[in-house]
């Protein structure tokens, strides 16, 4: 009968394991618990286990991709969010550290539609819509993660959200200890089912119209055909999207100042550092 006592060497891991989560916990406790009594909190919401699990997968799979899904409404604030997280994790000056793979990279090519309407304007009367999963090619975007996450470097597509173009030849993805993943369906089709952390951005309506008119004006959607795609962005957005700020592990404040964000995500990877393990 095979014996099941630990080892010395393995009663000892595991005790210091244990030792070193509990130092974790402890540390992002204490950020999130100073986090609250901010102006514009950065963490509006966290699910119970989600500090111990993010511990428990720092030491006991050290070697393995954290994947983190950021997901939100157009114009909320996810890549805001992503790029401040971003100079946090590139101050530790390593290679292998982070790699973003976006969602706008994977929209289908659908110049051959623009063109053949005429106008943004006439293709939205036609009924087409940028706004649902459909538009994206998510089971490609799933494929790519699942990769990454194993250790395979991949090519992500590159969009032109001007004409409309995807050129299969974008950028060259490198594994990373993290993996940032940011985008409308990132928790959509499946995606949620591969995520070690679930993000959800939370921005008031009234906010995400403004931010929303702007950067529709820099590619090039005014006027009528700016109006048709906000409506249906409206509309999506209830039936795909808010949907996810219930299965999220931690709902994000899209109102929060960059400076804010880099500075809180910098106070987390700086006691995940400084915490022998």
């Amino acid at each position: 009968m095979k014996d099941f006592q630990l080892t010395s060497y393995e009663y000892y891991s595991s005790r210091r394991d244990m030792e070193v989560i509990s130092q974790i916990v402890e540390a992002l406790k204490k950020i999130l618990e100073e986090d609250k009594h901010a102006v514009q909190p950065l963490f509006l919401k966290t699910s119970e286990n989600l500090i111990l699990n993010i511990a428990r997968k720092v030491v006991q799979e050290k070697k393995k991709t954290f994947l983190i899904g950021i997901t939100g409404e157009s114009a909320s604030g996810k890549t805001v969010f992503v790029d401040n997280t971003i100079k946090a994790c590139v101050k530790e000056k390593k290679e292998g550290i982070y790699t973003v793979i976006r969602c706008d990279d994977y929209y289908k090519d659908t110049s051959k539609e623009l063109q053949e309407a005429g106008s943004y304007e006439e293709l939205f009367k036609t009924g087409f819509s940028f706004d649902t999963p459909n538009a994206i090619d998510l089971e490609l975007m799933k494929d790519h993660l699942i990769k990454i996450k194993s250790g395979k470097t991949v090519t992500s597509p590159k969009y032109d959200f001007v004409t409309c173009v995807s050129d299969p030849n974008g950028d060259v993805k490198e594994p990373a200890k993290v993996v940032l993943t940011e985008g409308l369906y990132v928790l959509n089709n499946g995606l949620a089912d591969i995520m070690d952390v679930k993000v959800y951005v939370f921005t008031p309506l009234e906010v995400i119209k403004d931010r929303w008119y702007k950067r529709a004006a820099l590619r090039g959607k005014t006027g009528a055909a700016a109006d048709l795609q906000f409506q249906d962005v409206n509309k999506t957005a209830q039936e795909y999207i808010r949907p996810n700020y219930q299965i999220a592990d931690a709902v994000i404040n899209g109102m929060v100042s960059q400076e804010y964000i880099q500075q809180i995500t910098d106070k987390i990877f700086n006691a995940l550092k400084n915490i022998d393990y």
